[in-house]
Order: structure tokens, then C-alpha cells, then sequence
């Protein structure tokens, strides 16, 4: 029917039914395109909407318990980078897989400090922790309330073993955070200092 349909017609008419329906094909192929595209977009949309809900959830948790990390973007190392597992927040994860650098794959510390946004005392700290305790050493430390009479001698004495073995005098933030390691006490980096540094000088007189 369609075949005499056209037949009836003369050539330019033929010529015009086909070029409206092409440009009816365009359209609906235009149409399918534009609605595929924001199809996508929505589920996008949707799917970064959880993740992000997730990510901050997951964040809130760690930071309840104290185990975020506190310069996430440090964090360099390749397995951090874009990855839904890894998560350079989960300071846990970090050290973890730190220790994990060094010691299976022969990276020096220095070097894996620095790509997990540590410093080299926090990793000979988290090192013995996890020698003496396993993975317990490195979850975080109950923490206890920032009142100086928590600086005792024994914590100042860690402090001091961490900076020899460092081979320098760390900042006010390195010794905050080891004392938090190590003592499970958290004290402002000031604090620490006020009461280091005599304990140094001390120390140095005695041992002359």
C-alpha cells in the first residue's frame, strides 16, 4: 500500500517525504540522546550524592574515635589516590599500610613517612607499637585531658628518646602527636615545650 502511496506521488513529493522523515529520525535520535545524557547525569548525581554521604559519615566515625588522620592530603601514596578501599582519613589504614612499605617492599622510612603525611618519629613509634601489640598498637590511645601534671618524667623521657632517635629537635606538632602514640595523652604543642626543654637541659647537665 505504502509502495502505491508513493507511486502516486510525483518525484519531488517522494523527494520531501523522505527528507521529513529523516529529519523526524534526527530529532527522535536527538531527543534519545539529550534524555540518555541526563539519565546519566542523574544517576551520577545520585550515586556521588551517597558516596559523599558515606564518606562523611565514615569520617565522623573515625573522628569520634580519634582516628583520623590529621593531614589526609598528605597522603600520597598511590594506593590512596582514587581509590573507594583505601581512605588516606582512616589513620589506621595509613599507618598500617606505612609499616607494610618499609617492611615488605623495602622502602626506605624517610620516604614512607613522607608519603603517608607522617613524620619518620611516628613511624618508629607506630613500628613499636605494633610489634608489641599487632594491629591493637594501632588503634588510637584513650586520650586523656590536657592537664599538665600528665607530663611527667616518663612522658618527657619518651619525648626525649623519640628526638634522639630522630637526630633532631622535632616540632611542637611531632611531639604532640608521638606524645598522643605513645602515652595515650594529648597536650597542646606549647605546653609540651614548656616543660621539655628544661627536662633537656637537665638531662644534659647530668650527663656531663
Amino acid at each position: 500500500m505504502c509502495i502505491r502511496s508513493f507511486a502516486a506521488l510525483g518525484n519531488s513529493e517522494v523527494v520531501n517525504q523522505v527528507i521529513l522523515w529523516n529529519r523526524l529520525f534526527t530529532h527522535i535520535c536527538t531527543i534519545l540522546c539529550l534524555l540518555s545524557a541526563v539519565l546519566i547525569h542523574i544517576i551520577m548525581k545520585t550515586y556521588m550524592a551517597t558516596g559523599s554521604r558515606q564518606r562523611a559519615r565514615r569520617q565522623q566515625a573515625l573522628s569520634v574515635q580519634g582516628a583520623a588522620h590529621p593531614h589526609p592530603e598528605a597522603v600520597t601514596d598511590p594506593l590512596f589516590r582514587d581509590s573507594t578501599f583505601f581512605d588516606p582519613n582512616d589513620l589506621v589504614q595509613v599507618k598500617y599500610e606505612m609499616l607494610r612499605s618499609v617492611e615488605k617492599e623495602d622502602r626506605a622510612v624517610v620516604e614512607a613517612a613522607e608519603a603517608f603525611g607522617l613524620s619518620r618519629p611516628v613511624f618508629y613509634v607506630t613500628r613499636e607499637s605494633f610489634q608489641r601489640e599487632g594491629l591493637p598498637g594501632l588503634l588510637p590511645r584513650k586520650r586523656g585531658p590536657k592537664r599538665p601534671h600528665k607530663l611527667n618524667d616518663e612522658a618527657l623521657a619518651a619525648l626525649a628518646h623519640a628526638i634522639q632517635e630522630a637526630g633532631r629537635m622535632l616540632k611542637g606538632e611531632e611531639l604532640a602527636a608521638l606524645l598522643e602514640e605513645r602515652c595515650g595523652v594529648r597536650a597542646h604543642p606549647r605546653s609540651i615545650l614548656r616543660r621539655l626543654l628544661p627536662y633537656l637541659r637537665q638531662a644534659e647537665k647530668k650527663r656531663r
